[in-house]
């Protein structure tokens, strides 16, 4: 009863300051309130509401602040267990460099005198293997992928290289964002046209290869139906020592840009987020 208590006695000061007031108003007076009439009032207010007039514990705990709302996370109608997407994807990949897991296979960690570029361009249809899961960072979903690939080779001495290829891709997913990165790894096996049986020094030893890609970038996702990407690659072409003793197996070795664009395929998951 502290508060009621404390009221009482400001509107008696109230009071008496109004009516020792020698130029009182006809509103003034009409607004003048004497002691006895403040304390009945202060009373009155603290029966009617004694939760809110009162000090103890037990009243203010029943005083709860008012939840904050949030914004529903648009990504769950894009990142879903099942759902599929066609992807299509090119590259430019004119650096030479050496074969980045040398130190696995007991290689000399050099790049070879003959420079490749490759166009890779795959088409792809991809798996959401599962929903947006995860803790802060590493929050997000993962994709199989399954694609077709014609690459063509405008420096070196083959000029193209056809491929299947199967890989996955981790997404970093946070709340409401449009901007997704990724990280992925794929491997293939494939057909090309080999110049060192023709007695091309550094060139692919045997038509038959095999394709190590990694690469990592971000996915800007324009709705649930259709997104981009850019990003960088890494790509591996060799015949894993198939073509020795005959032919050296050099391989090629490139890294550089790429894009993509994505479409959903079938319907849309519905009623994931309202």
């Amino acid at each position: 009863m502290q508060k009621a208590r404390l009221l009482a006695h400001s509107l008696a000061f109230f009071a008496a300051v109004v009516m020792v007031s020698p130029t009182l108003t006809p509103a003034q007076e009409t607004a003048a309130v004497t002691l006895p009439e403040a304390q009945s009032l202060a009373a009155a207010m603290a029966a009617e509401n004694p939760s809110v007039h009162s000090t103890s514990p037990q009243a203010l705990s029943v005083i709860h602040p008012t939840p904050k709302s949030r914004l529903p996370d648009f990504n769950r109608n894009i990142f879903y267990k099942n759902k599929l997407e066609l992807s299509v994807e090119s590259g430019w990949l004119p650096r030479n460099i050496p074969f980045v897991f040398d130190f696995l296979v007991d290689s000399p960690y050099t790049a070879w005198p003959l420079h490749y570029t490759l166009v890779p361009n795959l088409v792809s249809v991809r798996w959401q293997l599962d929903n947006i899961w995860g803790w802060k960072l590493l929050r997000g979903n993962t994709d199989f992928s399954f694609s077709g690939s014609y690459t063509a080779i405008p420096r070196g001495p083959e000029t193209r290289y056809f491929a299947f290829d199967y890989g996955i891709r981790r997404y970093f997913i946070p709340q409401r964002w449009r901007f997704v990165p990724y990280v992925e790894g794929r491997g293939g096996v494939g057909n090309i046209n080999a110049k060192g049986p023709h007695n091309v020094e550094y060139a692919q030893g045997q038509d038959t290869t095999f394709t190590l890609i990694v690469g990592s970038g971000g996915r800007y996702n324009f709705g649930p139906r259709y997104a981009v990407s850019a990003g960088a690659m890494y790509m591996h072409v060799s015949n894993f020592y198939l073509s020795e003793p005959r032919y050296e197996d050099f391989g090629i070795n490139v890294w550089g840009a790429t894009a993509g664009i994505y479409m959903r395929l079938g319907k849309a998951k519905p009623d994931i987020v309202q």
